[in-house]
């Protein structure tokens, strides 16, 4: 019988260090049979191990059109993230994955995407836009409003010079107040503000919402006077989970369990659980 809590190995290709605090590693399988059977969709998270310290939940960073290395990034905060921070190129960690649901990019389809993220929630929004610029054609016009405490925490700077230089994405980067710099120049604000500021059309238009609660909490009210409806508006509530299965319990939320029924849930499937935002 299979332990459903063994791990697959998988070596550090690279690593990119996106701001003083957060880290990209690049992973390829050392099995080449779990490589080519390893099969997620945008929105999945998996566990990567710290051997002798333990898991920590991260979504797949990279897109699941883009085989050749799972990434994942992460913001150094605790016990398992700084053993992660210390490993190097070569050394072996664990993943456990993939679980939860995913973007429902297959039902997007002929839609606008309005993508928002605030600070490391850009991680799984990067998995959809990447995603979605593969299967271009899919959709249709497509908007990305990112913000960072600071111009040194914005992560993905390479990706978003690309996404800034392209001319069928329109690409909003903001810090928060006191976070320029004298050669920023990009928008100055917090993400709800700039989004009220860009006020972009609801119609026809899916919300991709990634990021700290208070900033999701802030943005919804936002999105909902500008007319998007709950049912359009995906986020996701990944920072609950910790076994990845629902043995543990600590993400359940009434009788929904995070790590099985998300972590990807429309505000109108929010709205209905016991006091969530």
């Amino acid at each position: 019988m299979n332990n459903i809590y063994m791990p697959h190995l998988a070596e550090i290709k690279e690593i990119i260090d996106e701001s003083p605090d957060t880290r990209t590693f690049r992973l390829k399988f050392k099995d080449g049979d779990t490589a080519d059977r390893f099969e997620f969709k945008a929105g999945q998270f998996a566990e990567y191990s710290a051997f002798g310290d333990g898991e920590s939940t991260f979504c797949i960073a990279s897109s699941p059109t883009r085989k050749e290395f799972i990434e994942c990034s992460f913001k150094v905060f605790g016990k398992v993230t700084q053993a992660l921070h210390r490993l190097n190129r070569g050394d072996t960690i664990g993943i456990r994955g993939p679980y939860g649901n995913w973007f429902p990019l297959d039902e997007l389809k002929g839609k606008n995407l309005l993508f928002i993220a605030g600070g490391i929630g850009i991680a799984p929004v990067r998995c959809v836009i990447d995603n979605v610029l593969d299967l271009r054609n899919d959709f249709k016009d497509l908007t990305i409003i990112s913000g960072a405490r600071s111009v040194s925490d914005i992560i993905y700077k390479q990706e978003i010079n690309v996404w800034k230089d392209r001319t069928d994405i329109k690409t909003i980067i903001t810090v928060d107040p006191g976070g320029e710099t004298p050669s920023w120049d990009g928008e100055v604000g917090f993400v709800p503000a700039i989004l009220e500021k860009t006020a972009p059309s609801p119609e026809n238009t899916a919300v991709i919402l990634c990021g700290p609660p208070v900033m999701i909490k802030l943005t919804i009210p936002i999105l909902t006077n500008l007319g998007f409806k709950d049912e359009e508006i995906f986020t996701t509530l990944e920072n609950r989970m910790k076994c990845g299965l629902g043995k543990c319990g600590r993400c359940n939320i009434g009788n929904v369990y995070v790590c099985k029924d998300g972590p990807v849930f429309t505000y109108a499937q929010i709205k209905r659980m016991p006091q969530e935002f």
